[in-house]
């Protein structure tokens, strides 16, 4: 009987000890609820009452509201980063076509920076070096605009001219090939008529060519102060690399000269083996034109040069497609001929000049060109689509040169065998 009571007194001591604590618990809500009704209570930095007796903050209830430490930091750097993000997004709409600008002043300064370190080693002066190959670079790029400017405003002229002609063959050809019996002088009439749709779509024109314009004036501004940039980041260059090498160490440096080095090698190598096979392309194009009499030779010659080499995949094809119709128009024998002439030529350049000319410089596989070109164009439109060939150079020149290389195990997944040869296997090592 005593052994039970002794072992049942530490349980009702415990029991009693409980029922303290719960009444000193009420006691501290009593004093906070009275404290509350009284004068204003004591708080600390969060905001919390303080025991008056204690100086510590009262226990939370169950039943109380409150706001986690990390509440209210978290919505301002929320606000913060949404008004960020805004302003950033507003300022980068603002500036989006200066940012395109500088884009094409930076390609253009890596392609024609080989030109003017070759001419400064020749003692001539980076600014009169730079001003030199810009003015010949505006100077194509103007002769190919009013080229172009002029093949296309004389072909609108003779359609005008000879509109009559024209309906009366294509209506002839259609009722003789088709068995229809279509009346040549009503189509005729019909287009001359000033309230005929034809006249009428023709007038309703005159606004277009206001508009095209004030793009064709607003593209000349832009295309100068490309020109303007590229100026001042080529003949300042040295400069500039000094600037941004001089905040950071030794060998950071050497690691950001080489990449720059990289990039001006092979993006302008790569642009003037382009410009030479264009070169090339425009010459041999202007001589058949020239011989078989087809309407601007010239313009039609810089038009295939040019497409075919800095256009990929596509290019060749709508270089071919222009003069085609040109001729087409005049002889379809002679559109037969530019036909023949244009599948040669490629021919000969894929197999012979092509690899000559870029065996120095850097070939893109198609298939990355075609791509770049795509992703390019989808970012930025036209422009993007002719700066993803540079680009694409650049980073396949950069991504080429890091990391380092290993030997390529033997395998019949790894043989390059070229076409019309036997099939070599690889011989096997010694044991």
């Amino acid at each position: 009987m005593d052994a039970e009571l002794a072992a049942a007194a530490p349980d009702d001591e415990h029991r009693t000890d409980d029922r303290s604590v719960g009444d000193g618990a009420a006691e501290r809500r009593r004093r906070r609820d009275e404290d509350a009704t009284g004068p204003v209570p004591r708080r600390d930095g969060w905001g919390r009452r303080l025991d008056p007796t204690t100086g510590r903050p009262y226990e939370r209830r169950a039943t109380d509201r409150t706001i986690p430490r990390w509440a209210i930091p978290t919505i301002a750097i929320f606000w913060l980063g949404y008004l960020l993000t805004f302003t950033a997004r507003h300022v980068f709409h603002r500036l989006s076509n200066l940012l395109i600008l500088l884009l094409v002043s930076i390609f253009l300064t890596l392609a024609i920076e080989p030109g003017v370190n070759w001419l400064a080693r020749k003692g001539w002066g980076r600014g009169s070096a730079t001003l030199s190959i810009l003015l010949g670079v505006f100077t194509v790029f103007m002769a190919f605009l009013v080229a172009m400017g002029t093949l296309v405003g004389g072909q609108v002229a003779d359609l005008l001219a000879e509109s009559e002609t024209y309906i009366t063959d294509s209506v002839d050809w259609i009722n003789s090939t088709f068995g229809t019996q279509i009346d040549p002088q009503a189509v005729v009439d019909e287009f001359n008529d000033p309230d005929g749709r034809v006249q009428q779509f023709v007038q309703s024109q005159g606004d277009e060519a206001v508009r095209l314009s004030l793009t064709a004036v607003a593209i000349i501004f832009q295309g100068l102060s490309v020109l303007l940039f590229t100026f001042y980041l080529v003949a300042d260059g040295p400069k500039l690399r000094r600037a941004v090498c001089a905040r950071m160490r030794p060998s950071r440096q050497e690691q950001v000269l080489n990449a720059w080095d990289v990039a001006i090698t092979k993006t302008g190598g790569y642009l003037y083996s382009r410009a030479l096979l264009a070169l090339l392309s425009a010459i041999s194009h202007w001589i058949l034109f020239q011989a078989i009499g087809t309407p601007a030779p010239v313009a039609l010659g810089l038009w295939v040069g040019l497409m075919s080499q800095f256009l990929p995949v596509v290019g060749t094809y709508l270089a071919g497609l222009l003069p085609l119709l040109v001729t087409l128009l005049d002889s379809p024998v002679d559109a037969i001929i530019v036909l023949v002439f244009i599948v040669l030529y490629q021919q000969v350049e894929n197999y012979l000049l092509a690899p000559r000319i870029t065996a120095r410089t850097m070939e893109l596989h198609p298939a990355v060109a075609f791509g770049a070109a795509l992703g390019g164009a989808a970012l930025l439109g036209p422009v993007g689509a002719i700066l993803a060939l540079p680009g694409a150079a650049m980073v396949q020149a950069l991504v080429g040169g890091w990391g380092q290389r290993y030997d390529v195990v033997d395998s019949h997944l790894t043989e390059m065998v070229r076409p019309g040869r036997s099939r070599i296997l690889p011989s096997k090592p010694d044991k």
